[in-house]
């Protein structure tokens, strides 16, 4: 009876251990599992994050604009933003230069080939050290430095402004440098007080010292963006002139010469850019000359035009147009219209009556904006693209 026992006792201590190895095999298992399902989760949530992080690509909706690039859901803006817009007091200005330098890069890096990224090589920091004058403190001052006089032997500020634009290709996903495109623009005339708050003097820049300050600083340019990290010895770099219209005038400036550096710092040669931009109506113009210019025939049509929408409605301020040429063909025609407005009506009436003589007097084969605007405000705008001659009108008030 008492080995019964015995035996009884081993059979339950047996049972008891298996039991003990089953609970541990199972919660060893158990938390195995979950630990790889854990590891697992993390892992996805890791891709998705880097899937929707990173650098992609925007599609276009024509063949003559360019893909740009979005960095983290956000469109990349360059790192010298605001610096152009902050140089310049004439917003003509401003326009004419962004506007025709993108144009200008269209013409060596074809948006059917390259992708359009903002500046990232030179922060706005650097940019203005460099359009600064140069001296003990800022020994980076592309502008010279300052002689101390106060007429017209001082040394003026030549360099108003710099515009950075990288051209890009994508290979696998990722994007590749392959060309850069800067924007030099020159005063033709500088703004400067002889003590400080004091009445502001204009100092006039000749167009030879201009173009011979502005190689010698394209030059110098060239050198510095080699040296930058990330811009290897045979990325083309191409430099872009422009000449700055004065402060009070009511167009802006030209693109007047280009070169290019293929490899190295070394530039190839200036080659002649022929670039105008053309306020409407011309004031001064001798119509019955044998002189005339590529605009003559659009400044007739567009007094026509002036007097047409003039006699249609009452008390206009003004009219005025600005036309851009390349290579004496005109390229884009932007008109304002200001009057004064005493009801919605008198607004639709008139937009629709531009939009119908429109065709008759502006031309064709070209970009046509109309801004019809009251105190300031933008009233209405009236537009047509290159291939139509179709206006549309949008009425904002």
């Amino acid at each position: 009876m008492q080995s019964y026992s015995k035996w009884i006792k081993w059979g339950l201590g047996a049972l008891a251990v298996l039991a003990l190895v089953g609970i541990l095999v199972f919660f060893g298992n158990f938390f195995s599992k979950n630990n790889v399902n854990e590891k697992t989760d993390q892992e996805n949530v890791t891709t998705k994050r880097n899937s929707s992080s990173g650098v992609q690509v925007t599609g276009k909706n024509n063949k003559t604009n360019y893909k740009t690039v979005i960095k983290d859901g956000h469109y990349l803006t360059s790192k010298a933003r605001g610096i152009t817009a902050t140089k310049n007091n004439n917003q003509f200005n401003l326009i004419s230069f962004q506007d025709g330098l993108l144009d200008f890069s269209k013409d060596r890096f074809s948006p059917s080939q390259y992708i359009f990224q903002e500046g990232q090589y030179v922060d706005s920091d650097t940019m203005s050290d460099w359009l600064g004058r140069k001296s003990d403190k800022n020994p980076d001052g592309l502008n010279p430095e300052d002689n101390g006089k106060t007429n017209d032997q001082r040394n003026p500020i030549y360099l108003q402004t710099i515009e950075e634009q990288n051209f890009m290709k994508q290979d696998d996903g990722k994007l590749k440098l392959e060309g850069i495109v800067l924007g030099l623009g020159m005063n033709t005339e500088d703004i400067y007080q002889k003590e400080e708050y004091g009445a502001n003097y204009t100092q006039k820049i000749s167009n030879a010292d201009r173009v011979a300050e502005g190689q010698k600083m394209a030059e110098e340019l060239v050198k510095r963006y080699r040296k930058i990290k990330g811009i290897s010895d045979d990325t083309p770099i191409v430099v872009a002139m422009y000449a700055q219209a004065p402060d009070d005038q009511l167009s802006g400036g030209d693109f007047y010469s280009w070169n290019k550096s293929t490899s190295g710092d070394k530039l190839e040669g200036w080659k002649k850019l022929d670039y105008q931009t053309v306020t409407l109506p011309m004031q001064g113009t001798d119509e019955t000359s044998d002189k005339k210019t590529p605009a003559s025939e659009l400044n007739q049509s567009f007094t026509s035009f002036t007097d047409d929408v003039q006699n249609f409605f009452p008390n206009l301020s003004s009219v005025t147009g600005k036309a851009n040429y390349k290579d004496n063909e005109i390229q884009e025609l932007n008109v304002k219209i200001s009057t004064q407005f005493y009801s919605a009506t008198e607004i639709t009436n008139f937009a629709n009556y531009v939009a119908q003589v429109a065709p008759k007097y502006l031309p064709k084969g070209v970009p046509v904006k109309i801004n019809i605007s009251a105190s300031d405000n933008m009233q209405a705008y009236i537009t047509k693209d290159a291939n139509s001659d179709d206006y549309t009108t949008t009425i904002l008030n």
